[in-house]
């Protein structure tokens, strides 16, 4: 069972949902450099679900704890430790789950690969509680990115049918990410946000859930970051964040929306600007040849919507051999976009700051 990911620094999961804790192991980071865990703590409450109207009634403090590898305020050069309790667990739900996989869920695959030793409750290792570790590492490298000028920032960009306006995903990253902060779904746009809240609470009343798009910007990337072919800023960014449980796509600058374009309508023009070259659109995502061309990377991230849902649904009974009828108990967020959007901003930190130092810009 691999839980780990990462070249020039490197990223190992552990816990499970319903486990003791959750965490993470990072390596590679130098020694000396500044650990905020203050800030570290401010962006796990970004994912948290604490406050939240619209999230999981699972009420988990997510309060961290770095057990090694940080010593007055700076990492000491040996592997960073971090975690949190799972102070709010519940086993009584899925006990029927040993017996019934849950539609949408990994629990039919993982029995077949794992076997009925491994512990699923409340999704074991595949839930999403183990993004508390990607949001940890992530943060870990924010110093290591703002060293050489790179900002990082994730929105929600829509919720099923309902977008943001394009002008409110424009702007200096540290307003988009402000803007985002404001509002209880993670988007820039308070028009939008309301609807969007709106949509969520319709599907939580039906019993049902709804999914979404993140969005995520980095500015201040230099040129020619990453590898052709096999490592390339798509390659190494996508496989991070497919690793993320409920992303269902990632798309880079137009992404799929370049098939439907010319070449004429794709290429992005190179202009000098203030002695730099930049290009006038960014159909490409600030990515040429599995390259940085300067420009900001920019790209998208679908969210399908929450698998436990309220509502009846067909399985099977794995030990009869039999069609059986379930309904999911225990408690689950109606809508998953609002709290990925931290974990898909900290994701994308966490494998560029991997890229730059394979490039050697770190």
């Amino acid at each position: 069972m691999t839980m780990h990911w990462g070249e020039s620094f490197r990223l190992t999961l552990f816990g499970s949902s319903h486990g003791p804790d959750v965490g993470a192991v990072v390596e590679g980071i130098p020694e000396g450099t500044p650990v905020d865990l203050a800030r570290v703590q401010r962006e796990l409450d970004r994912r948290s679900p604490m406050g939240r109207r619209l999230a999981t009634k699972r009420r988990e403090p997510d309060q961290l704890v770095v057990s090694h590898g940080v010593r007055e305020g700076r990492a000491t050069g040996g592997p960073i430790v971090g975690w949190v309790r799972n102070e709010d667990v519940r086993r009584g739900p899925y006990a029927e789950l040993e017996d019934v996989p849950r539609p949408g869920h990994a629990d039919y695959p993982a029995r077949v690969r794992y076997g009925r030793s491994l512990d699923l409750s409340g999704g074991g290792i595949f839930s999403g509680r183990m993004t508390v570790g990607i949001v940890f590492a992530g943060a870990l490298m924010r110093p290591l990115l703002e060293g050489v000028g790179v900002g990082v920032a994730a929105y929600t960009r829509s919720i099923g049918e309902i977008e943001a306006a394009p002008g409110s995903l424009e702007g200096p990253l540290e307003t988009i990410r402000s803007r985002s902060g404001d509002e209880e779904t993670g988007c820039p746009d308070p028009a939008a946000a309301a609807e969007m809240e709106r949509v969520i609470e319709e599907a939580r009343r039906a019993g049902d859930s709804v999914g979404g798009i993140v969005e995520c910007r980095a500015d201040g990337l230099p040129v020619g970051v990453g590898e052709p072919f096999f490592d390339s800023v798509e390659s190494v960014v996508s496989h991070a964040l497919f690793s993320i449980p409920a992303v269902k796509g990632v798309e880079f600058g137009a992404g799929f929306r370049a098939a439907r374009m010319r070449g004429s309508e794709h290429n992005d023009p190179f202009q000098w600007v203030e002695g730099t070259v930049r290009t006038r659109t960014n159909h490409a995502g600030g990515i040429l040849g599995g390259l940085t061309t300067g420009m900001p990377l920019l790209l998208r991230v679908a969210v399908k919507p929450t698998s436990s849902i309220a509502r009846e649904q067909e399985s099977v009974s794995l030990a009869h051999k039999e069609a059986r009828r379930l309904v999911v108990k225990g408690r689950h967020d109606p809508c998953i976009v609002p709290r990925a959007v931290p974990v898909v901003e900290h994701m994308t930190a966490f494998a560029l700051a991997d890229l730059l130092k394979r490039s050697g810009f770190l």
